[in-house]
């Protein structure tokens, strides 16, 4: 690569981020891959990492996870990728060959498992080294866009996630809490399970609306207006729902998380906290619940991937706003504070 400098988000300290003139990365580990960013986006988490409510990011550290684009350069070792392969990247990067990765539990990866723009320099930037190649990028499919597979390395990996664990069953009730893109996601999953009805839950109206228009969820309620729990209990002849997937991440949709769920149902929690949470065994005892929790393993990017081809996923509705890398800056302001119903904001290369 000739190209010496690029420009990229930095992280500062908290509520420090700035675009910035860098290095260029370069193949570092023969095992290792660059990448031309061709989209990227703004997360949940990148908006914790910027304010401080998720600590450990080292000064200096470029942000973004999720991220589409071209190889321009691979590694002596790399032998799945050439240059000019259009490519999706897992947020997580994994070594394939230890004791985790084994299992397919990736993000405990004992040589890697670097969340990109936490651990490691991420996409929010022209170019980004990929560590771990061969087992963290995947091939996009020719008709397939930068847009299409966008979400596939985190946000559609962790709805997957989140539904998967929910063990949905045909003909289930599944309540979804937080119409979030995570929890937008989590209900575009769900119905690949063949549940009977999709609840969407949430305090914004335009959120419900979304879903709904996009037909992701069958019914919605804001809770805000009505009474989760009475009305959950009306529509399921009092017994809750089968399966709950909670991606909101506050102590009310916690707790409201279990108390909707029928006796032996599940709970899923995608959801990332920033307090502790408390269960009251006492009250929650008797209901047998099986409830899951823990960070995604997208281990399901190429599955994921063929479902996006054949037109079974499509989450471009998320994609409310658009913008090049000089208005990264901006869009942090608009997405982190759910300006303009902004529910993705997407970066676009430089100008």
């Amino acid at each position: 690569m000739e190209q010496k400098t690029m420009h990229a988000l930095v992280f500062h300290g908290p509520n420090d981020i700035r675009l910035e003139e860098v290095e260029t990365p370069k193949i570092i580990d023969d095992h290792d891959v660059i990448v031309k960013v061709g989209l990227s986006t703004i997360c949940g988490s990148d908006i914790h990492i910027a304010t401080g409510a998720l600590p450990g990011v080292k000064e200096g550290t470029i942000l973004g996870h999720e991220f589409v684009g071209e190889i321009v350069e691979v590694g002596a070792a790399v032998k799945k990728f050439k240059v000019g392969d259009k490519v999706a990247a897992n947020c997580v990067t994994s070594c394939g060959e230890c004791y985790y990765c084994k299992k397919g539990y990736i993000n405990h990866c004992e040589n890697g498992g670097w969340i990109f723009g936490y651990k490691i320099n991420g996409c929010q930037a022209e170019y980004i080294r990929v560590p771990y190649a061969e087992k963290g990028l995947y091939k996009i499919p020719e008709t397939v866009s930068y847009k299409d597979a966008l979400f596939v390395g985190d946000i559609l990996s962790t709805g997957y996630f989140g539904a998967e664990r929910g063990d949905i069953k045909p003909g289930d009730t599944v309540v979804v809490i937080g119409s979030g893109p995570v929890g937008m996601c989590a209900m575009v999953c769900a119905k690949l399970f063949g549940p009977a009805m999709i609840i969407a839950v949430d305090t914004v109206d335009s959120r419900l609306e979304v879903a709904q228009k996009e037909g992701i969820a069958d019914l919605t309620i804001n809770s805000m207006k009505e009474d989760v729990v009475e009305k959950v209990m009306s529509l399921t002849e009092g017994r809750g729902a089968d399966v709950v997937i909670e991606a909101a991440g506050v102590k009310a949709t916690f707790d409201l998380s279990w108390k909707i769920a029928r006796p032996n149902g599940t709970v899923s929690i995608v959801a990332l906290y920033s307090q502790t949470q408390e269960l009251p065994l006492q009250e929650m005892a008797g209901k047998n619940l099986t409830i899951r929790t823990g960070w995604v393993d997208s281990v399901h990017m190429e599955e994921l991937l063929k479902l996006i081809e054949s037109g079974r996923i499509n989450t471009n509705f998320l994609a409310t706003h658009e913008a090049p890398l000089n208005d990264i800056v901006e869009g942090y302001d608009v997405f982190g504070n759910k300006k303009d119903n902004c529910l993705k904001w997407i970066v676009t290369p430089y100008k």
